[in-house]
């Protein structure tokens, strides 16, 4: 059975108290080894950095070779007026038993859905998805999800899916 872990950002500056995707993969420009293009390694190494950081999942439970490259989506968010968002995010699919000790000042609780309970879980949910996660959920994360016995058949590293300015 396979699961996606969510989490509620908690005392994030945009979007705090939002469900959102397991963790973000920004890279960082000072870090070398994140600068690396090819294959989308940076990326994912900066990926095993976060979830280190935000879930504290194990840097060895992570690594970047588990890690699937899908695409990119491009967004914009208002956000609450004053901080908002514009870029461009990887998605990356980790598949793998891990544990997970949440960063207090990152998390405020983790959730594991199977992909046939998805549906009712938005359905259910009180709080708010994140822009970014609301677009990716509405628009690919079944179909990338239900097929992930299969990655190479639909990973697009030329491709950004472009979404319009989510609705505040």
């Amino acid at each position: 059975m396979s699961g996606l872990s969510l989490r509620p950002h908690l005392f994030q500056i945009t979007y705090p108290n939002c469900f959102t995707n397991t963790c973000c993969s920004h890279p960082l420009w000072d870090l070398p080894e994140e600068r690396e293009e090819k294959d989308a390694i940076g990326v994912r190494r900066a990926a095993q950095r976060r979830l280190e950081i935000e879930l504290g999942i194990p840097h060895y439970q992570a690594p970047p070779a588990n890690m699937h490259y899908i695409t990119r989506i491009h967004y914009k968010d208002k956000g609450d007026g004053i901080w908002g968002e514009h870029e461009i995010d990887y998605i990356i699919f980790l598949k793998g038993d891990v544990d997970v000790k949440p960063n207090a000042n990152e998390v405020s609780e983790v959730r594991y859905v199977a992909f046939d309970e998805f549906d009712k879980f938005l359905q259910d949910l009180k709080d708010p998805l994140t822009p970014w996660f609301s677009l990716i959920s509405n628009n690919h994360l079944r179909f990338w999800w239900s097929n992930l016995h299969r990655f190479e058949h639909f990973c697009d590293h030329e491709k950004i899916f472009r979404f319009q300015e989510s609705p505040n």
